[in-house]
């Protein structure tokens, strides 16, 4: 799985992570986030994230 950076702040989603402060298990895909989720740090939405290569 991908990991997906915000252009707006820098932040890096991992999907091996998640982001369980905000809802998100470990194991979850960027492409299977809740559409509600937003960067936990600026609050940019997911178009502002690209993939990492």
């Amino acid at each position: 799985m991908k990991k997906y950076q915000c252009q707006i702040c820098g932040y890096i989603y991992d999907p091996a992570q998640g982001d369980p402060d905000n809802g998100v298990p470990p194991g979850t895909a960027f492409e299977k986030l809740p559409a509600e989720w937003v960067c936990p740090i600026c609050g940019a939405t997911q178009d502002q994230f690209t993939p990492m290569d």
